[in-house]
C-alpha cells in the first residue's frame, strides 16, 4: 500500500480590483464622446452649392458670410457628375436653418467693376468669400445653384416687382436703371426672350416708396443715351441722367390728361415704348380718321406729325401715301398722294368716348361744306419738317363731302408759301412774255422823234419872231398883231437858252439816261426772269481801268 501523501490546503486570495491605469483611456473616451456630442449638437446644417467654376474657393479656408459675419465655411469641393460645374459642400453654424429657404441666394464676393461701381476691393488681400442672401419663402432648402453675379435686389427688399416687355430693336440688360425725374428708383433684374412671341420680357424691381408711382395707366419709354430731335416743334435734347448717358435705361409717367388709375400689382405687365411721344399717343381709344389728297411734295411729312386747327393740336398723321390699291396709284393721270389723318376728341377737351367721336365727325362734315381746308405747313425751317394745318376758307365752300376707300376727304389748299411761289412764277411768266426788246427800240425812236420836234419848234420860233418884226413894219391890223405877239411870247419860252427850253431838254435827257440804265436790267429779265426773286450768285463784271503811269 503506497504511502500517504500530505496535501496542504489551497490558499484562496481575493481578486484585485480594476487597475487605476484604465481610468485614463476611459476619461479620454468620455471626453471624446462629449466633444463629439458637443460638436454635433452645435454644428449647423450641411449644404451644397453648385458654381460654374471654383475660382477663389478653397476647402477649410473660404468662409460663408452674412453681412460680413462668418456663419460657415467650405468643407469639400468636387466636380459634378456631368463635369459641367463644381459642387461645393459647406457647413454652417448652429441656428442658421431659418436662412436656408428655396429663394435664398449664394454668390462669390470678389473684386468687380460694373454699372453700379466698383465692389469687393477688400477681398484683394483677405481672399474671396461666399455671401448669402436669405430668402423669404416658407419652404426650406439645402441644395442651391450659386449666382455668377450678386443679385440686383436682395431678397426682402421692400418695393414692387413688375414685368416689362418690348419688341423693338433696343435691348436692356441686367442692372440697367429705371429713372424717374432723374432719380434711379429701380433696376432690371432678369432678361427673358419668348421665342414664340418674339418678344423680350424683363423682370424689374421698383424700390419703396417709389413703387407707389406705378399705376395701371403708367407708360414706360426708352431714355437711353442722348436723344436729339429735329421735328416740326423745333430742336429738343432729352436724356435720363448721367448713368443713362453711358448705359441703357427707361423712365415712366402717366400721359397728360389721363387718370393715374389703380395701384399696380406684382402680376402687371407693361410695354416699353420707343419714346415719350409714342407712349403718350396711345392714351386715346376713340379717334376719327380722314384722308387729305396732296398734289404737292410730302417730303418732310412723317408719321406722327401733328394735325393742328388754328394752332391747337387736335390729331396726328397716321400714314403717308395711304392707298389700299397702291399698284393703281401711279397709273393715275393727276396723281394726288393720300395722307391718312386722325382727329382725337380727347385732345380738344372732350371725353374719350364713341359719342364724342361721332360729334367730331358731324361737326367736321359741316365745316367741310363751309370751307374747311387742310394744308401742309412748315413746322421747322431748319429740318424742313411739315405738319397738317386746318383752316376755314369761307370763299371756297363745298356742296358735298367726298370719300375715298371708306374715309371722308378733307379738301386741301396750298399753304401761304406755295401760293407766294405760284404768284411769283406767274409774275415771271408775264415778264417773260413782254416784248421788252421791241419796247426798247420803240422808246428810242420816240425820243429821236421828240428831239427832232424840239428842233423844228425852235426853228419855228425864229421864223415867228421874224414875222412879228415884219408885221410891225407893215402895220398889220392891231388884232393880228396882238395874236402874233402872244405866239411869239410862247415860242420864246421854248427857244434855245430860255428856261422852258432848258427844262424840257433836261427832262428828255433824264428820260434817255434812265432808259440806258434800265436796258441791262431789261436784258437780264429777258434772259433770266427768275433773277428778280432769286439771286443768280454771278460775280460782278470786271471793269477795265487805266494802268498807272510808271514812267517807263
Amino acid at each position: 500500500m503506497p504511502p500517504e501523501v500530505y496535501v496542504s490546503p489551497a490558499k484562496v486570495d481575493q481578486a484585485r480590483p480594476i487597475s487605476k491605469v484604465w481610468l485614463v483611456p476611459f476619461v479620454a473616451l468620455t471626453i471624446g464622446l462629449w466633444m463629439l456630442y458637443f460638436n454635433w449638437s452645435n454644428q449647423g446644417p450641411l449644404i451644397t452649392i453648385s458654381f460654374d467654376n471654383a475660382e477663389g474657393l478653397e476647402i477649410d479656408i473660404t468662409k460663408i458670410k452674412l453681412r460680413d459675419i462668418t456663419i460657415g465655411k467650405v468643407v469639400d469641393l468636387k466636380l459634378s457628375d456631368q463635369f459641367d460645374s463644381i459642387e461645393l459642400t459647406a457647413r454652417l453654424d448652429k441656428n442658421t436653418d431659418p436662412l436656408l429657404k428655396e429663394d435664398s441666394n449664394f454668390w462669390v464676393v470678389k473684386p468687380r467693376v460694373g454699372k453700379e461701381g466698383i465692389s469687393g476691393l477688400n477681398t484683394i488681400l483677405s481672399g474671396g468669400h461666399i455671401e448669402i442672401s436669405p430668402g423669404q419663402s416658407k419652404v426650406s432648402r439645402y441644395d442651391f445653384v450659386g449666382l455668377e453675379t450678386p443679385p440686383i435686389t436682395p431678397a426682402g427688399t421692400p418695393g414692387l416687382r413688375i414685368t416689362l416687355n418690348s419688341d423693338d430693336e433696343f435691348a436692356f440688360t441686367t442692372g440697367d436703371p429705371i429713372i424717374y425725374k432723374g432719380l434711379t428708383i429701380g433696376r432690371f433684374e432678369k432678361v427673358k426672350f419668348n421665342f414664340e412671341e418674339r418678344v423680350v420680357y424683363y423682370d424689374a424691381f421698383i424700390n419703396e416708396p417709389y413703387h407707389q408711382l406705378i399705376t395701371k395707366n403708367t407708360r414706360f419709354w426708352n431714355t437711353s443715351g442722348l436723344r436729339l430731335d429735329l421735328n416740326s416743334d423745333g430742336i429738343s435734347v432729352q436724356t435720363g441722367n448721367v448713368e443713362t448717358l453711358l448705359t441703357n435705361g427707361i423712365t415712366f409717367g402717366v400721359p397728360q390728361g389721363m387718370e393715374p388709375g389703380p395701384q399696380a400689382t406684382q402680376e402687371d405687365v407693361f410695354r416699353i415704348f420707343t419714346n415719350v411721344e409714342q407712349a403718350s399717343a396711345t392714351k386715346y381709344l376713340h379717334t376719327v380718321e380722314y384722308i387729305m389728297l396732296v398734289s404737292s411734295s410730302i417730303r418732310g411729312l412723317e408719321i406722327g406729325a401733328p394735325v393742328e386747327y388754328r394752332g391747337v393740336h387736335v390729331g396726328k398723321v397716321l400714314d403717308t401715301n395711304f392707298n389700299k390699291n397702291k399698284h393703281e396709284a401711279l397709273l393715275e393721270d393727276d396723281l394726288k398722294i393720300p395722307v391718312l389723318l386722325s382727329l382725337e376728341p380727347g385732345l380738344v377737351g372732350l371725353p374719350d368716348t364713341e359719342l364724342s367721336a361721332e360729334g367730331i365727325k358731324l361737326q367736321t362734315r359741316k365745316w367741310i361744306k363751309k370751307g374747311l381746308k387742310a394744308s401742309l405747313a412748315t413746322g421747322n425751317l431748319l429740318t424742313g419738317s411739315l405738319f397738317v394745318e386746318l383752316q376755314h376758307f369761307p370763299e371756297h365752300p363745298m356742296t358735298s363731302v367726298s370719300s375715298k376707300d371708306g374715309y371722308e376727304i378733307i379738301p386741301t389748299i396750298e399753304d401761304n408759301l406755295g401760293q407766294i411761289a405760284n404768284k411769283a412764277g406767274d409774275f415771271i411768266d408775264t415778264l417773260n412774255k413782254l416784248p421788252l426788246e421791241s419796247l426798247t427800240k420803240d422808246t428810242q425812236q420816240v425820243l429821236k422823234d421828240l428831239s427832232k420836234t424840239l428842233n423844228d419848234l425852235n426853228q419855228t420860233s425864229y421864223k415867228v419872231n421874224a414875222l412879228v418884226d415884219q408885221t410891225h413894219k407893215a402895220q398889220l391890223p392891231q388884232q393880228l398883231q396882238d395874236t402874233l405877239e402872244k405866239v411869239s411870247t410862247m415860242t420864246q419860252g421854248l427857244s434855245e437858252g430860255s428856261p422852258g427850253y432848258d427844262e424840257l431838254l433836261n427832262t428828255l435827257q433824264a428820260v434817255q439816261s434812265s432808259l440806258h440804265e434800265l436796258k441791262p436790267l431789261l436784258n437780264k429779265v429777258k434772259n433770266r426772269p427768275n433773277s428778280l426773286i432769286f439771286s443768280d450768285n454771278q460775280p460782278s463784271d470786271i471793269e477795265p481801268f487805266k494802268a498807272p503811269n510808271t514812267g517807263q
